[in-house]
C-alpha cells in the first residue's frame, strides 16, 4: 500500500494557495499531492483547442519536514509525479512533458509551513525522440506506468498513463504565458513586472503608500515561478489579506491587502 494510500482516509482539511502554517507540526505527504494538483488546476493556460498546465514543479519544504521524508523521498517524489500525470489526463490537460517535482529546502519555512511553484519548460533531450520517430518541431514525451491514483474518489484516474505530444507550433500557438499582476491604490495602477516588488511609506519603495502607519520598509511581493508572494517584513502594524493577518501569502485576484488604514486591490490578468 503507498504512503499516500494510508494516509488519505485521515486528512479531510483544505488549505490554502502557497505558503501555509500547519495546525499540527508533522507534514503530511497527502497534502502535497493535493497541493500539486491545485496548483496545477490553478495555473492552466486555455488556448484554442487545448488546456496547457505546467509540468515543472518545486515544493519549498521547512529543513525538519524534508528530513522527515529522506529516508523515502525516491518514492515520495515518484508518487507525486505520477499523480500529476494521472490527475492532467482526468481532467483532460495538456502536458508539454512528463510532470517533473523536486523537493527543495527553504530555511525560512517553520515546521508545518511549505510552498509550491510551477512552470512550464520544454522535455529534457532524454524525453524527445529520434527525427524518424516524430514531426520536425514536435515534443515527445515517453509514456510511464502510472500506479493506481492516491485517493479513491476518481475512478477515472485508474489505468491511465503516459502525457500527451504537442508540437512547438501548437505551444507558440497556445500563447503560453506567466499571469500579469497589477496592484490598485487610491485608484493609481501598479504593474508588477520586477522579481520583488517593495511597498512601505519611504519614498524609495517601489509602491509608496503615503499612510502613518505604514512602516517605511512595510513588505514586499515576490515573483517566484507562476506565483506572487506578499511577504511580511517585520513590519510594526502588520499585514493583512481578505480581513485575515497574515506574514507570508500567495496573492490572488480580487485579494485585498491592508496596510495601516489603506487597502491594495489585486488584479490578476
Amino acid at each position: 500500500m503507498s504512503v499516500f494510500r494510508r494516509l488519505e482516509q485521515t486528512i479531510e482539511s483544505t488549505f490554502d494557495r502557497g505558503f501555509r502554517r500547519a495546525f499540527r507540526s508533522q507534514l503530511q505527504p497527502v497534502e502535497l499531492a493535493r497541493k500539486l494538483a491545485r496548483e496545477m488546476d490553478l495555473n492552466k493556460t486555455i488556448s484554442v483547442n487545448k488546456v496547457y498546465v505546467p509540468n515543472e514543479y518545486t515544493v519549498h519544504l521547512s529543513e525538519p519536514d524534508n528530513a522527515s521524508f529522506e529516508s523515502y523521498q525516491a518514492t515520495l517524489v515518484q508518487e507525486l509525479v505520477s499523480y500529476l500525470d494521472a490527475h492532467a489526463r482526468s481532467s483532460g490537460f495538456s502536458l508539454i512533458a512528463t510532470p517533473t517535482v523536486t523537493i527543495a529546502t527553504d530555511n525560512a519555512l517553520r515546521v508545518g509551513e511549505f510552498g509550491i511553484s510551477c512552470r512550464m519548460v520544454d522535455a529534457p533531450a532524454q524525453d524527445t525522440a529520434s527525427p524518424a520517430e516524430m514531426p520536425l518541431g514536435a515534443v515527445a514525451v515517453p509514456v510511464i506506468a502510472t500506479p493506481p491514483p492516491l485517493a479513491t474518489e476518481n475512478a477515472a484516474l485508474a489505468g491511465v498513463s503516459g502525457t500527451q505530444v504537442i508540437s512547438a507550433a501548437e505551444v507558440e500557438a497556445a500563447g503560453l504565458t506567466t499571469e500579469a499582476m497589477t496592484i490598485i491604490m487610491n485608484g493609481q495602477r501598479f504593474p508588477i513586472s520586477a522579481r520583488v516588488t517593495s511597498i512601505g511609506r519611504s519614498k524609495e519603495r517601489d509602491i509608496v503608500v503615503p499612510d502613518g502607519n505604514v512602516s517605511r520598509d512595510h513588505c514586499e511581493i515576490r515573483h517566484v515561478g507562476y506565483d506572487y508572494f506578499l511577504i511580511d517584513l517585520e513590519s510594526t502594524n502588520g499585514i493583512s489579506v481578505n480581513g485575515h493577518p497574515v506574514t507570508r501569502h500567495a496573492l490572488a485576484h480580487g485579494d485585498v491587502i491592508t496596510l495601516g488604514a489603506t487597502e491594495l486591490r489585486v488584479e490578476v490578468s
